[in-house]
């Protein structure tokens, strides 16, 4: 049972999303394709990841990434700035654009809440918030643990976020 309404929960968070990504951007200049809306959505999840640590999160070859990336930066989505320590390497960052794009989730997750806040008591929610506080930092390794990796480097500093988090 608790399947089953975690997955139409789910689902209904990424029908409406994808609903309004369609309505909303297709007549719109230069609109972001599927998989360049899945790479603008993970750069922006991996916080200022280079091209090396997004093609190392999503597995990809280095050259499909820098494609996805370059088109990213053409339609303005995404800039890459130069590292200051080391002139070869680039992070990628959303732009503003990117976050017009990103309002559009974000608004019907505060609308859900909100109707949450309304219908249940302060302390409901608080268990709430702790359930999806555990399972963001502690039972989504495969992920977290990837983010985390990307965002610290491998092995002692990976350690170091690990023993912090």
């Amino acid at each position: 049972m608790l399947n089953r309404v975690f997955s139409a929960v789910y689902d209904k968070f990424k029908l409406n999303f994808y609903r309004s990504i369609f309505s909303g951007f297709e007549d719109r200049e230069a609109s972001l394709t599927t998989l360049e809306t899945f790479c603008v959505e993970v750069i922006h999840a991996l916080d200022r990841p280079t091209l090396n640590e997004l093609t190392n999160f999503l597995n990809v070859s280095q050259p499909n990434a820098a494609y996805k990336v370059s088109n990213l930066v053409k339609k303005g989505y995404v800039n890459k700035v130069q590292s200051e320590e080391d002139k070869r390497e680039y992070y990628l960052e959303v732009t503003d654009r990117f976050y017009q794009y990103y309002y559009v989730k974000n608004a019907y997750i505060d609308l859900v809440l909100e109707r949450l806040r309304e219908k249940f008591s302060e302390d409901k929610m608080q268990v709430l918030e702790e359930i999806l506080s555990t399972m963001n930092e502690e039972l989504m390794p495969e992920v977290t643990d990837v983010m985390r990796k990307e965002a610290y480097g491998d092995s002692a500093a990976n350690d170091k976020a690990r023993a912090n988090a």
